[in-house]
């Protein structure tokens, strides 16, 4: 489908839903002279091979005409540039929006990826360059408008302006996630700049913000996120503003997931997880409001009343609870806290919750960078009665070497990998090699993301002994927990 009118202003354009080969060739044959085109997906469409055929922009199940129209100007007015020329050089553009519409009621997120060259030195230059084409599909993805992409492995995208931060740390936690280089998962970490409008902003202004606020993300230390600030005001991150008063208020609330023993179908334990009922987002998880406390440097702060307020409330539960155990995350930052291992027991201690109910869960991506501290940490928590769990096991980039250097009692295979294994015979062969090798170190198996029957009986066939997700519960108050308990 060709994009004719207004040449110059909107770019061209492809329908690739529903007619994936028709598409590639249109696509190939559109782009030999290297410009601009936008590809509208279907929302489950992969853009990876639509990308690799020259497609540079790519639009979501779009909200209509006028959706679509704005995207192509967005495509049209954005400066390309050649990745493997421009990398590391800087000379990023600030009119590359100059047609985006009303900027008054828009955002501009720019977004870095990182640890790019381990990655080509490991896999090579192609490796990076995939990595970078599906980087580009989940910002889009989240965002629900087209990434443009710059040197040095950077990204603009236009968001509406009410939904600014969510969208950010939507983003955020989708690049956390690894990356497919073949048969391998790879780890690549980002940062990101926000800017949000004041009155008078044009779109160059709002890019070149956007950018600053990168540009400070990436000179951090620990924070993921910077936003531009409104002159004469705060940042205006809402949700990281609104999180300082709900943690110093006591808003943060804990639920608790069943985690079930599949021989007996028993609750035999729970995960404390964080819940936040915000007045105008409504209710958000743990992955959200991690993200929001470390653009708001509260990441340790809410660590600590997440443990507090579950070992409290685990130690108070009623008689027919008291046989469960209790698992409470530990974070990236708890990990390399000096003296931590002494304030966790401290606080154990303090709550009445015995040690012996309690297992910590840490993930792969906590610990990517910090193994010898991560290993000490849990080394001296299981040493003092503790249990020890690897959470979101094969997400990560060295799994085996976590088994192996780590002190472990319990090994959580994510929801990723349960999920996909009724319908990927790969995956099943994957999650059985999982099983085995825990079996063979002696620890124990727990599936997260359990959805359906099918699910459990294969991952029961592979000698998966615990299981947690929405076939038997998500997470619980204590009313539903005591409930569910005493029915079964």
């Amino acid at each position: 489908m060709n994009g004719g009118e207004e040449e110059g202003q909107l770019a061209p354009l492809v329908d690739a839903r529903g007619r994936s080969p028709e598409a590639l060739a249109e696509i190939a044959a559109r782009t030999a002279d290297g410009g601009p085109l936008l590809v509208l997906l279907a929302g489950d469409d992969d853009p990876q091979c639509y990308a690799a055929a020259g497609a540079s922009h790519f639009l979501a199940d779009p909200a209509g005409d006028g959706a679509i129209a704005d995207a192509r100007r967005f495509a049209a007015a954005a400066r390309l540039h050649d990745r493997r020329a421009g990398a590391g050089e800087g000379g990023e553009s600030v009119d590359l929006l100059p047609s985006m519409p009303d900027p008054s009621g828009m955002a501009v997120i720019a977004v870095a990826l990182s640890r790019l060259d381990l990655l080509n030195a490991a896999h090579g230059r192609d490796a990076g360059d995939a990595a970078l084409v599906q980087a580009a599909g989940r910002i889009g993805a989240a965002a629900g408008s087209p990434a443009t992409a710059l040197p040095a492995a950077r990204f603009l995208v236009a968001v509406d302006d009410g939904r600014a931060a969510r969208i950010a740390a939507t983003i955020a936690q989708d690049l956390a996630k690894p990356y497919a280089i073949g048969d391998v998962p790879v780890m690549a970490g980002a940062r990101l700049g926000l800017a949000q409008p004041q009155p008078g902003d044009d779109a160059a202004t709002l890019v070149r913000r956007a950018l600053d606020a990168l540009d400070r993300a990436q000179a951090s230390d620990g924070a993921t996120m910077r936003v531009a600030a409104r002159e004469g005001a705060a940042p205006p991150d809402e949700l990281a503003i609104d999180l300082h008063h709900a943690v110093s208020a006591g808003e943060i609330a804990v639920v608790f997931q069943p985690q079930v023993e599949i021989a007996t179908g028993h609750i035999v334990g729970v995960e404390a997880l964080a819940r936040w009922s915000h007045p105008r987002l409504g209710s958000l998880g743990a992955e959200e409001l991690f993200a929001a406390a470390d653009r708001a440097d509260l990441g340790i702060a809410l660590s600590d009343h997440i443990q507090e307020l579950a070992l409290r409330r685990a130690a108070a539960w009623p008689r027919s609870l008291g046989a469960l155990r209790l698992s409470v995350n530990l974070t990236a930052a708890d990990v390399t806290r000096a003296g931590f291992a002494r304030l966790f027991l401290d606080r154990v201690d303090a709550s009445g919750f015995p040690r012996g109910r309690l297992t910590v869960e840490v993930t792969e991506t906590g610990m990517i960078r910090e193994l010898d501290a991560a290993a000490a940490l849990l080394a001296e928590l299981r040493g003092a009665g503790c249990r020890v769990a690897i959470d979101d096991f094969g997400t990560g980039y060295s799994s085996l070497a976590y088994l192996k250097a780590l002190p472990l009692d319990y090994l959580k295979i994510d929801k990723a990998l349960a999920r996909d294994i009724t319908g990927n015979p790969r995956d099943r062969v994957v999650v059985r090699g999982v099983i085995e090798i825990a079996r063979a170190l002696g620890l124990a198996v727990i599936a997260e993301g359990v959805e359906t029957p099918q699910q459990l009986a294969l991952l029961a066939a592979e000698g998966c002994g615990w299981y947690q997700g929405f076939l038997r519960a998500g997470p619980l108050d204590e009313a539903a927990l005591v409930r569910m308990v005493e029915g079964q």
